[in-house]
């Protein structure tokens, strides 16, 4: 029962879940769905779940928003942080946390002016990142084989390209066929551009020369898809030569940046991908005649000089008119050069026969002979003066070894006499050291023993107490220890008694011992 003070009231009593569900219902009836424009603040990106969370706020106030996975796939324009948006959705409560948020269906930018500094924006980031640097852009093949056209299948634009082609040079045109305008084009663009760099060289379907990325003319809201980052991005990766040909000449996007080449329109990207067969047919003829009338005219010239040539060269006899000459006077100087080489050989012979003269087998025997005899005599000589010198060595050598033996032979009894002295000193001082330590051991002895007669039990025993042990041999220290009826054995200074425990044992007292000597009983 309430407190006899408290006020009567007849409200009625709600739960919280129903004041929760009463305050949504009201909400959502009196704001069915609504436009807001705002500013994009605290975009964290699609959640896990694919859901979106983020904020609309203006210069006073705030309000939560939530875009379904759903919703957020279709969206054309992806939201980014700061982006001044319209949104359009419904308002409701979310009963756990008590409060409201608008649950957002679809996005645009509020007005051309927020596309425009979005763009802006997107331009200087992917600049800055060098996406649209010219030094990496690629040079477009003269004669491709195979031509890539990533567009829609069913536009004017692929029919006018493949006219175009037709008429200039017929080449073999591979469609990717995409969404250029909606929520995916961006994405399909961005894989075509990755689809057709992934195809192998050599493969069953050819791989393309050169690309081109077509579209017609539009609003900024409809060529939006390409200035979208993977896009941008997936061109900018593009191994293969890239024309960006999107709207008339006047429209720009993102990827006329990151292309290699930018086409004004789709007809223009198809005149700059192949040269005019026609053209390339007269270009040729042309050449072929010049290159006739070239030759022509270089045999002429050719033919002319030889004939120059011809008649600038000498006669057969004026050719060897002088060699012959040279021959005459080569035959001259060999007579006379044969004749001084026989004058200058002769000569050398002489001068030999001379030299081999002195140096014959009996003028060298001979002198020989007499340096073989002048030797002989020399070594008899130095033979007897080695021989009267090492004599006199040996005895000089005789004499100091003797001396030598005389010093060695007293400088050892020397020696010896005073190793006999001192071995005699070391005996008398060995027969003497056992003496003294023996001593003082039996001194140390004698003084440990009667130490321990001291401190002996016997003593005690002697002065008129007993040792009581149990029938263990154990010593007992206290009347405490003692069962009655135990076995004791009594120890006197004059021998041992048996004994039985009677009466009644005293109480064990319950404070520490003072330990006894190892060794000792309780005496009494």
């Amino acid at each position: 029962m309430p407190p006899q003070d408290s006020p009567l009231s007849n409200a009625a009593e709600l739960s919280v879940s129903e004041l929760s569900g009463a305050l949504k219902r009201t909400i959502e009836d009196r704001f069915g769905y609504v436009r807001v424009r705002g500013e994009i603040s605290g975009y964290r990106g699609p959640h896990s779940s694919g859901h979106v969370y983020f904020c609309l706020k203006d210069a006073t106030a705030r309000i939560d928003a939530v875009m379904w996975k759903g919703s957020f796939a279709r969206l054309r324009v992806r939201p980014e942080e700061g982006m001044e948006v319209i949104a359009t959705g419904k308002i409701t409560t979310f009963p756990g946390k008590s409060t409201y948020q608008i649950v957002v269906e679809t996005i645009e930018p509020a007005g051309v002016g927020a596309l425009l500094a979005l763009l802006k924006m997107r331009t200087e980031t992917l600049r800055a990142e060098g996406l649209f640097d010219p030094a990496r852009k690629q040079l477009l093949p003269f004669m491709p084989q195979v031509i890539g056209v990533i567009t829609s299948p069913t536009g004017a634009v692929i029919r006018d390209i493949l006219h175009r082609l037709a008429d200039r040079f017929p080449r073999h045109v591979l469609v990717w066929p995409v969404r250029v305008q909606g929520e995916t084009s961006a994405a399909e663009v961005a894989r075509a551009i990755e689809g057709f760099n992934a195809l192998p060289e050599g493969g069953p379907i050819p791989r393309p020369d050169v690309l081109i990325v077509a579209r017609g003319g539009g609003s900024l809201e409809d060529l939006w898809g390409f200035n979208e980052e993977i896009v941008v991005r997936a061109a900018a990766a593009s191994d293969i030569p890239l024309i960006s040909a999107v709207g008339h000449e006047t429209d720009t996007t993102l990827i006329d940046y990151a292309s290699d080449v930018r086409a004004p329109t789709p007809t223009a990207a198809a005149e700059m991908v192949v040269p005019v067969l026609a053209d390339l047919l007269a270009q040729t003829a042309g050449f072929a005649a010049r290159h006739r009338a070239a030759m022509r005219r270089l045999l002429d010239i050719r033919r002319n000089e030889m004939r120059g040539l011809v008649r600038a060269l000498p006669t057969g006899e004026d050719v060897v008119a002088i060699p012959r000459q040279r021959l005459d006077r080569a035959g001259e100087r060999l007579a006379e050069r044969v004749v001084s080489r026989l004058r200058e050989r002769s000569l050398r012979l002489g001068r030999a026969a001379q030299l081999l003269a002195r140096h014959s087998p009996q003028a060298e025997f001979a002198r020989r002979q007499g340096e073989t005899r002048e030797a002989a005599a020399n070594l008899r000589r130095a033979g007897r003066q080695l021989l009267q010198r090492p004599r006199q060595q040996v005895v000089d050598l005789q004499a100091r070894l003797a001396r030598a033996f005389a010093n060695r032979i007293n400088l050892e009894k020397q020696s010896a006499a005073a190793c006999r002295r001192q071995l005699d000193g070391l005996s008398a001082r060995l027969r003497a050291a056992p003496a003294k330590p023996l001593e003082r051991r039996a001194e140390r002895l004698a003084s440990a023993s009667k130490l321990l007669e001291s401190y002996s039990y016997h003593n005690v025993l002697a002065r008129g107490f007993a040792l009581v042990r149990d029938d263990q041999g154990r010593p007992l220290r206290a009347a405490s220890d003692v069962e009655r009826g135990a076995g004791l054995e009594i120890e006197f200074a004059d021998g041992r008694v048996n004994a039985v425990a009677g009466g009644t044992p005293a109480p064990k007292k319950t404070a520490a011992k003072k330990p006894a000597t190892a060794g000792q009983g309780t005496l009494f």
